[in-house]
């Protein structure tokens, strides 16, 4: 016999089915997860939370007190200088916004807009140096010294230097040791050679004595770059004549090397990647204009061309007067590329020679992307200390 017809099954409809899998996954994730914490060494815990990504930090302090502690303990510091060095971050200052400062993490390509309530709220300061998680600030009227952690919050004003010059400085800052925890070194050095050095563990300045008269003065610096750090030694870019600065911040001694800057350039800063010092460069030649990548040659003293940007882009910049700002200057590099018809940036990783676009800064709530006036790279650190 033939069995009577059954009507097909009633399809459910598409969200009904998407919640039922979202239900039973859920349910069996949170049991899974309860199980596997429950169980989990309390020994291996800051080991772990040392190797998160530095932007889960924000989220972490607010959990609760027990974990808000281990931030300050011994032990935390110790697994944070042994988890892999992450990309550093970019903080920034935009012309619209120049009381406060933006940050970005090149790893999730997102921006983050930290409230700096310990900055003084009548003076504009600015990022003028970094190293390690610490960035050096310096008000504009080049006045008073600022250090800083930006993702912890730790601040520390530095006493008033002992020599009163109010004109433009160009600053350079070095770490004791591998860890902030060893302290820093801060040296500001002025075109007259006037210069002093700040030591975080004697929280003081002092004047290691005159400039000698193997180097040039006025020194003709060259602002817009970045003293790069290698070894325990700054290097200043200087002109008239074209050339790198030193000052070694452990011996004391001041060097000068005369090198010849490349034809049709501006907009150019230091940098240095594995030990090699970077010259980073707008050439300008008629209505074109790219950026180039030069690597100073030890045996000749002169620059070498090793990159440049992606011709499709140069295309970009043709005939529109492009200036640029460079961020940072270890190993990756974020380039503020700006004209009255565009306003773009981007990152260059030294090592590997990759170029990426990076998504607009804009404000929260806000539409317009955001102009970068300047900034300076540091390595995210929970546990460094002004």
């Amino acid at each position: 016999m033939l069995e009577p017809c059954k009507p097909p099954p009633s399809k459910k409809p598409r969200k009904e089915r998407n919640q039922g899998k979202s239900l039973g996954t859920t349910s069996s994730t949170e049991v899974m997860q309860r199980e596997i914490w429950k169980e989990f060494p309390e020994d291996l815990f800051e080991a772990v939370i040392a190797r998160l990504p530095a932007a889960t930090f924000f989220r972490f302090r607010s959990v609760c007190q027990k974990w808000n502690s281990v931030l300050d303990s011994q032990s935390f510091s110790q697994h944070c200088a042994q988890a892999p060095q992450a990309n550093p971050w970019f903080y920034t200052i935009t012309c619209e916004n120049v009381n406060s400062g933006a940050m970005y993490d090149p790893s999730l390509k997102k921006w983050y807009y930290p409230t700096l309530s310990y900055l003084p709220t009548k003076a504009i300061v600015l990022p003028v140096a970094s190293s390690g998680g610490l960035l050096c600030l310096l008000d504009i009227c080049h006045r008073n010294f600022y250090v800083c952690n930006p993702l912890t919050q730790s601040f520390k004003e530095l006493p008033p230097r002992s020599v009163k010059v109010w004109s433009r400085v160009a600053v350079g800052m070095t770490l004791n040791s591998n860890a902030a925890s060893g302290g820093y070194k801060i040296l500001w050095v002025c075109c007259d050679g006037e210069h002093e050095v700040y030591d975080s563990l004697k929280n003081s300045w002092t004047r290691p004595g005159s400039m000698p008269s193997c180097i040039k003065l006025p020194l003709s610096l060259n602002f817009r770059s970045q003293a790069v750090s290698l070894g325990g030694t700054l290097y200043f870019m200087r002109s008239d004549p074209e050339g790198i600065v030193s000052y070694n911040m452990v011996t004391g001694v001041w060097k000068q090397s005369i090198i010849p800057a490349p034809h049709h350039l501006s907009d150019h800063t230091l940098a240095e990647c594995e030990g090699r010092i970077i010259l980073v460069g707008l050439l300008k030649k008629n209505a074109a204009a790219c950026v180039c990548i030069w690597e100073l040659q030890k045996m000749t003293l002169l620059w070498k061309e090793v990159d440049r940007m992606p011709n499709i882009w140069c295309l970009d910049l043709y005939g529109k007067h492009v200036r640029m700002t460079c961020l940072g200057n270890s190993g990756l590099l974020m380039l503020a590329l700006r004209s009255r018809q565009m306003n773009r940036l981007v990152t260059y990783n030294v090592a590997s020679r990759e170029w990426l676009k990076v998504p607009g800064c804009m404000v929260p709530r806000g539409r317009k992307r955001q102009w970068i006036a300047c900034g300076a790279a540091f390595n995210p650190c929970l546990t460094a200390t002004a």
